[in-house]
């Protein structure tokens, strides 16, 4: 059956509009470029690594085959459903707990599929064909409700599917240092209706769930509801399906495609290859239902259960939510920024991270794994600096901050600087202060920590690129916030006197004093100064040096390199102004290549061995942003790494630092117009990579003073709410955005054959 079959089975109960299938004018590019990026399925998935998958930030879905050919499976995950025995460290104590799937049983065995997820408005649509006949289904999680929505259109012979509900034990699937004595939450209490997950520790979480039928068409509604340390769970989940399905079906999926279309509005990127172009769409989908605002960070799962041997079951601050979130900067998505909502919320339990010797009242540090709050649970910290129990956990908080301290320069919002990073970062500090020392060389040294996932190194290479960070970054936010106060002088010194990153002429920066990379790492820690924090600047021959020196060193073997590892060299060589190199390495990981027992999986999402890990094709997504616009150290630059394999490309509404919004264009390889938009008239320079003559206007067509400050680089004033526009000299481009021409057939995500 088609695919406008498939998604007109809501019709009488959902009425569909125009359907999947339905040609519609284009003029809309946004919608056009997110429609080609759907994935397909014509081929039954059997787990979470092939699954289609829906989300609003909180409850998550995947669909695949359940345990007998009769049966499929839609699996649930909620991102706020965790145990609460504090006493054992976060991984297994405050773990992500199972839930359950909701299943669905026909009368034949299921035999062939049809499916099609459409991101433009989060709905999963198409047929499900056994051996007794055929069913037409849709369906979406409820962006703003949280609740799945499934709607059937059975032939004759299925006119009997069954609904039913399967739990799951209640109990973490973490194995790593799991005390004898855990013992799994009580069995499940299930009724016909819900089903209720009492624990331990108090409260609980319910699945409740109820079907509509108008003739032989079927609308079915499910949810999940969790309280702590209350017990009004069942109440709210047999509360929330009750009312969803009284709703006009109409209204309730009107009112979810609003807010996916009007996500899928804010930005634009178009590329000539489009597995890439689509995979970078499949990504902003996949972030924008793993994660909101006002909701937890995500963990590694994102809101879905991966069903088999998962040992990562809560939230990871040694890299995976700092590489995770700078695309909602750059993609213009502040509406995702749940880190600089956690710490603004919950920044107070922090304190529990620093070891007890040392919690002084004003030192923070960061411990993982912890929950979605903060808490590392049982007695777990960061360790002691130069004693046995140091760890490589030391700079999870800096490096955390580092994300607030984007979302600021992105926003140029003054009180995301005030209120969430100053007073955060500055306790963080305090816990290096506790530890620097200064040397016979006068300088300030670093006692014995340890690299993440390498070696234990004095004047660790990841630590002091933190600390210099931070020191610089604190007292630039005084500066900025006009603050008098008393630390900035202590800052200015720590940054000063910070002793140098220990060198090799040959290799570069080192792991630390005396510490070599001797083997491949996946782990680009002792390159932060690189990228993210943009130490150096590859514009100065000196910097030039040594980075293109220690990124070679760490690229000569990627033999035990992951997928946020080549997603970091490709940013990393598109800084450096490598773009074929940076295209090669993101290639590599989206050509599905499998190293050390790591993939992308057929949906885009990724695992480590039988790990569910959320970070690396999302991070991925944020390469491709480096190759098409970069805005660091004051200056803006259109296309700075793209390779030559792409003559055209597209893109609108990306975010800069600067709070600045820009639209160019590429066409046949050259660059046909930049427009810049400032939204906090920060001073603009803007490295425009157009040559020859150009002309710089305002959004009313004046022309705008400027001064050149390089090649294809100028410089000039914008008031806040302005736009510059540069074009060649005399030239009248299409201003809009457009879906560059395609260098060729490419597949679609999923499983398509």
């Amino acid at each position: 059956m088609s695919i406008a079959a498939g998604a007109a089975a809501f019709g009488g109960l959902w009425a569909q509009g125009a359907p999947l299938g339905t040609a519609a004018p284009r003029s809309n590019p946004h919608r056009d470029v997110v429609m080609d990026a759907r994935m397909r399925w014509q081929r039954l998935p059997k787990n979470w690594q092939e699954a289609p998958f829906l989300a609003n930030g909180y409850l998550g879905v995947q669909a695949y085959a359940g345990q007998t050919p009769q049966v499929l499976k839609f699996m649930l995950s909620h991102t706020q459903v965790q145990d609460q025995r504090i006493q054992w460290e976060a991984g297994i104590g405050l773990s992500r707990l199972p839930i359950g799937a909701i299943t669905l049983t026909f009368a034949g065995a299921i035999t062939g599929v049809d499916w099609t997820l459409d991101l433009y408005n989060a709905e999963l649509g198409g047929t499900i064909t056994t051996t007794r006949g055929q069913v037409a289904f849709s369906a979406v999680v409820h962006n703003d409700l949280g609740v799945l929505l499934v709607s059937l259109d059975p032939s004759a012979g299925e006119s009997g599917a069954a609904w039913g509900f399967a739990p799951l034990v209640s109990a973490t699937t973490r194995t790593v240092r799991k005390p004898p004595d855990y013992t799994a939450n009580p069995d499940p209490e299930q009724t016909d209706g819900y089903c209720a997950q009492p624990l331990i520790a108090g409260g609980g979480y319910t699945t409740a769930w109820r079907e509509k039928r108008v003739g032989t068409k079927r609308l079915f509604a499910a949810a999940v509801a969790y309280s702590f340390p209350g017990s009004t769970h069942t109440r709210d989940a047999v509360s929330l399906v009750g009312r969803t399905v009284t709703m006009n079906p109409d209204v309730l999926l009107a009112w979810h495609r609003r807010w996916w279309n009007d996500f899928h509005q804010r930005s634009f990127v178009s590329v000539p290859d489009k597995q890439v172009q689509r995979f970078y769409w499949i990504q902003l989908y996949k972030i924008a239902s793993a994660t909101r605002r006002d909701g937890p960070v995500t963990a590694e799962w994102g809101p879905w259960f991966p069903e088999v041997g998962n040992s990562w079951t809560a939230v990871w601050w040694n890299l995976n939510v700092q590489v995770t979130y700078p695309i909602v900067n750059s993609a213009n998505h502040p509406e995702l920024d749940a880190v600089t909502e956690t710490f603004r919320r919950d920044h107070a339990n922090l304190e529990v991270s620093v070891p007890p010797a040392y919690r002084d009242g004003d030192t923070y540090a960061l411990s993982h794994p912890g929950d979605w709050r903060l808490r590392p649970g049982g007695v777990r910290t960061v360790g002691v600096p130069g004693t046995p129990s140091k760890t490589d956990q030391t700079g999870n908080l800096l490096w955390g901050l580092h994300n607030v301290w984007l979302a600021y320069r992105h926003h140029l919002d003054h009180s995301v600087l005030r209120d969430v990073l100053y007073p955060t970062l500055a306790k963080a500090l305090n816990f290096y202060r506790h530890f620097l020392f200064t040397g016979p060389d006068g300088l300030l040294h670093l006692p014995l920590t340890r690299s993440p996932e390498y070696a234990d190194a004095a004047d660790c290479t990841y630590d002091l690129s933190l600390i210099r960070w931070a020191a610089t970054t604190l007292a630039d936010s005084a500066r900025i916030l006009r603050l008098n106060d008393s630390r900035v002088p202590m800052w200015r010194e720590i940054a000063a006197k910070l002793v140098p990153y220990h060198e090799d002429p040959a290799d570069g920066v080192l792991i630390g004093d005396g510490v070599r990379l001797a083997d491949s790492h996946r782990h680009f820690s002792h390159l932060l100064w690189l990228y993210p924090l943009r130490e150096r600047n590859w514009e100065r021959t000196a910097d030039r040096d040594l980075m293109t020196r220690t990124f070679r060193h760490w690229a000569a073997d990627q033999s035990a390199w992951h997928g946020y590892s080549y997603a970091a060299a490709s940013s990393m060589n598109s800084v450096m102004d490598q773009p074929e190199e940076a295209l090669r390495d993101l290639k590599f990981f989206l050509d599905r290549n499998i190293v050390a027992d790591t993939e992308l999986t057929a949906n885009t999402m990724y695992r480590e061995g039988s790990n569910f890990a959320i970070e690396s094709p999302i991070t991925a997504a944020q390469s491709v942003v480096d190759m098409l616009l970069q805005g660091s150290g004051g200056v803006v630059k259109a296309f700075p790494a793209v390779s030559a394999k792409w003559p055209d490309a597209s893109i609108a509404g990306l975010r800069t630092e600067g709070a600045f919004l820009v639209d160019a264009s590429r066409r046949r390889g050259a660059t046909e117009f930049v427009r810049v938009r400032s939204e906090a008239g920060a001073p603009l320079v803007l490295d425009h990579g157009i040559d020859g003559d150009i002309d710089v206007r305002d959004q009313w067509g004046r022309r705008l003073p400027w001064r050149p400050v390089g090649p294809r680089r100028i410089a000039l004033e914008l008031r806040r709410g302005s736009t510059v526009t540069v074009t060649p000299r005399g030239a009248r481009p299409d201003f809009g955005p457009r879906d560059v021409p395609s260098l060729g057939a490419a597949p679609a995500w999923g499983l398509p054959d």
